[in-house]
């Protein structure tokens, strides 16, 4: 089978040819149609998460396919049904960008969202359950004001919509270009970059602060100033773990690193919301299998505006 894989951390990846793996008992195989880019796609083939996984290891987590076959034991799914999920086996050396992939029928896989194409169910699990993982920790409550940093990404962009579910005042940072989209998706504020500091403009805009900050991209040595944009008893939600919780706790403020668990229950419950309409999921790029090596160098500059996703 077609895949991308690395021959090692640091390694550029590259188009190969690789057995296409068995499931095992408990397991279903994934003809995959698309998977998504993760930035940590990126840094676990860097050597930064410090796995040790199995070379040549195919990249890649988040995928959506149609069941080809069954391992033994498993009676939750049959062939032929269409499903997303996470289809990452570091160990095995296997990944989601790949034409073939394996997940545990009680893992991270659920049934598609009846109204999604194969492309948008790939974008959601890392992106959207983190999204949703951030909510459940910050709990908005309705009318309160949240600031949402790093908005026009595919974690911001569905953390916008579910705040403002929540009925949340939703502040977005984003460029001028992406301010229409961010509004359609419930923001009622932009902060653009390009007109000073986003702190200097939420200051002003908002001298009493704020409830709730979701940072998805500020590093551990600037999240303070974000924190300061809080009034007492505010929370500050980080998504690449850049939070110091105990030192917040001391100036009267929560602190929360989210951690991504993505579960079949929760993919169930995302495919629901998102079959009501309640959610849009947003694929910026649709790129074929066989050009990923190419897009991969461009994703790793950042800047994205919604999901990459790989075709197969």
């Amino acid at each position: 089978m077609r895949a991308i894989a690395i021959s090692g951390f640091g390694a550029d990846p590259e188009l190969i040819e690789a057995p296409r793996p068995e499931p095992r008992p408990g397991e279903l195989l994934v003809r995959l149609r698309a998977a998504a880019y993760n930035p940590i796609d990126s840094k676990i083939a860097s050597g930064a998460m410090r796995l040790s996984p199995s070379f040549p290891l195919i990249m890649g987590q988040d995928g959506a396919g149609v069941v080809a076959a069954i391992g033994p034991e498993v009676t939750g799914f049959r062939p032929g049904e269409e499903v997303y999920g996470r289809f990452t086996h570091p160990d095995r050396g296997l990944g989601a960008y790949a034409e073939y992939g394996v997940v545990a029928q009680d893992g991270p896989v659920a049934r598609m969202p009846k109204g999604m194409t194969f492309d948008q169910a790939a974008a959601v699990p890392t992106a959207t359950v983190t999204a949703l993982d951030l909510i459940e920790a910050a709990r908005p409550q309705d009318g309160q004001t949240v600031l949402i940093v790093g908005a026009t990404g595919g974690v911001g962009q569905s953390a916008v919509q579910l705040a403002a579910l929540r009925g949340a005042r939703v502040i977005a940072t984003a460029a001028r270009d992406a301010a229409d989209l961010m509004r359609e998706l419930g923001a009622g504020e932009i902060v653009e970059r390009a007109k000073g500091s986003v702190t200097d403009q939420v200051h002003a805009a908002h001298p009493e602060g704020v409830d709730v900050v979701l940072d998805l991209v500020t590093p551990p040595d600037a999240i303070d100033a974000m924190a300061d944009l809080l009034r007492p008893g505010g929370v500050i939600c980080s998504a690449i773990h850049a939070l110091d919780p105990q030192a917040l706790a001391a100036r009267s403020l929560r602190g929360v690193n989210v951690v991504n668990h993505v579960t079949r229950p929760i993919l169930t419950t995302l495919a629901d919301t998102i079959d009501s309409g309640a959610l849009r999921v947003i694929v910026e790029s649709l790129v074929p299998l066989e050009r990923a090596p190419a897009a991969l160098r461009d994703l790793t500059r950042g800047g994205a505006r919604g999901k990459t996703v790989f075709t197969i």
